[in-house]
């Protein structure tokens, strides 16, 4: 695979980035297009590992060896239809995957690791490019219906999948546009959302129909659901932000990330922002959480022209290289300095939040405490607050961006009757089968918060449950 001596010969490169000043004045692309010479020189790198660990860590099971070596060798085409085998979606993760395959790469043993995230991105954008992508729709139909409730990841892998079998799909979103999270919750300038349309606007013409704006169990009933399809897939997400329970939350200013960051989007796309505008210009704004939507909330709020952003969160700072605790080949959690943390911001851990302060009902500063985590007698993990660390710090706008807990069980859920596991989510059995006959569950809605490749992963198995129930076989890879 690559180059024999590849990986000796050639550095490890990525895309570069637009300068800081130049970025956040828009909501363009943060990363530059890598050159194709640069690009075979990294598909160099890949070496003749004998076991490709990096096809191990990726949840969608990428042949990432394979089509490296085709880059290498200048065979775009044979590239995308080989990286096509497993991946419905490369235009996203590209963009925005953490790139778990990396760190499962062996030559990131003792080297850094093939950039495999920047390969698998130009495969897909020279595909799009050379016209190598087109519909292709089923040329037979097999009559049964599935209805696909949520359009995020997981519902458009699921419609993917199902529709290329000859199924007739019709999808359902409650928002105004195809994408949940991809459209409403990644930004711009991560993922522009041209990028989105392109994908939908193929998928519409291979026969799937998208129906917005519909909100399944208000608008549409689920006895409905039930009647007019033979198989139903609920892909709705994990969609109940986790909150923060403390003296002073009533306070004005305080918000979920994903209020801030929809809006956002909304306002870059042009749209009607319905109900009071959240904007974080000439403010000190305090993130708390410390994973990716806590970054994305700082690279949106420098954006706004902030005066001042502090990200906090409770766990302890990670370590800046792998060690012990995550050996190869499993995904090292060190520790991640995003693009928009380049732009400006000042970030602290061990940080718990104590108390909102406020004044004429708005939010004016924060009491946090300093914490220390220790192992209790069971060896479990246990938080105690450090006596004296006590501190206060002027804010304006505050962002909970601590994750999700579970979907939403208000309407269609409770309306089905669906089971829950202990975390509220809807239980699916070993083929994603709910308690309910025919109603089927995948993505962050079965699982909990996860990440976009996990999402297609899971859809893409789902389907081919879906189809076995449907024809009592199938072809679909899952």
């Amino acid at each position: 695979m690559g180059k024999v001596t590849g990986f000796k010969e050639f550095d490890r490169e990525t895309s570069k980035k637009r300068p800081v000043k130049e970025r956040i004045n828009d909501y363009k692309d943060v990363y530059k297009k890598m050159d194709e010479e640069t690009l075979k020189n990294q598909g160099a790198r890949c070496m003749d590992c004998g076991t490709p660990f990096c096809s191990w860590g990726c949840p969608i099971g990428n042949l990432m060896p394979d089509w490296n070596d085709m880059v290498y060798k200048g065979e775009w085409e044979k590239a995308y239809n080989r990286l096509s085998l497993t991946s419905n979606f490369s235009e996203f993760t590209g963009r925005v995957c953490p790139a778990i395959c990396e760190g499962a790469c062996t030559l990131g043993v003792n080297r850094l690791p093939v950039s495999i995230r920047e390969i698998e991105l130009s495969i897909i954008e020279k595909a799009y490019e050379q016209g190598t992508i087109k519909a292709n729709p089923p040329k037979v139909r097999t009559g049964k219906k599935v209805a696909v409730v949520g359009s995020g990841p997981a519902g458009l892998a699921v419609a993917a999948e199902l529709n290329s079998v000859g199924h007739l799909v019709t999808v359902f979103e409650r928002a105004d546009e195809v994408g949940g999270l991809l459209r409403y919750g990644i930004p711009d300038f991560k993922l522009e959302k041209w990028v989105i349309d392109r994908r939908v606007d193929l998928m519409k013409e291979e026969g799937i129909e998208f129906r917005t704006s519909v909100n399944v169990g208000v608008d549409y009933s689920v006895e409905d659901l039930k009647k007019n399809f033979d198989a139903v897939v609920l892909t709705g997400g994990s969609t109940i932000p986790r909150d923060i329970n403390i003296e002073g939350r009533e306070l004005e200013g305080i918000h979920f990330a994903v209020d801030f960051l929809s809006q956002q989007n909304r306002r870059v796309a042009g749209k009607t922002i319905n109900g009071k505008e959240i904007t974080a210009e000439g403010k000190n704004v305090l993130v708390i959480g410390g994973g990716d939507t806590g970054s994305d909330c700082i690279g949106t709020s420098v954006r706004h022209g902030a005066k001042g952003v502090y990200q906090i969160e409770i766990m302890p700072k990670p370590p800046t290289e792998r060690d012990d605790t995550m050996p190869w080949p499993e995904y090292p959690r060190t520790l991640k300095t995003s693009t928009s943390h380049e732009e400006g911001c000042e970030r602290d851990w061990c940080v718990s939040t104590k108390k909102f302060i406020g004044e004429n009902g708005k939010i004016t500063s924060i009491q946090g405490v300093r914490v220390e985590w220790k192992k209790d007698s069971t060896g479990r993990m246990v938080m105690e607050e450090i006596p004296g660390t006590e501190f206060e710090r002027p804010v304006e706008l505050v962002l909970l961006a601590m994750g999700f807990v579970h979907p939403q069980h208000e309407g269609m859920v409770n309306d089905l009757g669906l089971k829950l596991d202990q975390r509220g989510n809807v239980s699916g059995d070993e083929n994603y089968m709910t308690s309910e006959e025919g109603i089927f569950v995948a993505g962050d809605m079965r699982k909990g918060q996860s990440l976009v490749v996990w999402a297609i992963n899971d859809g893409r198995r789902a389907a081919k449950s879906v189809d076995k129930y449907l024809m009592g076989e199938t072809s679909l890879r899952g």
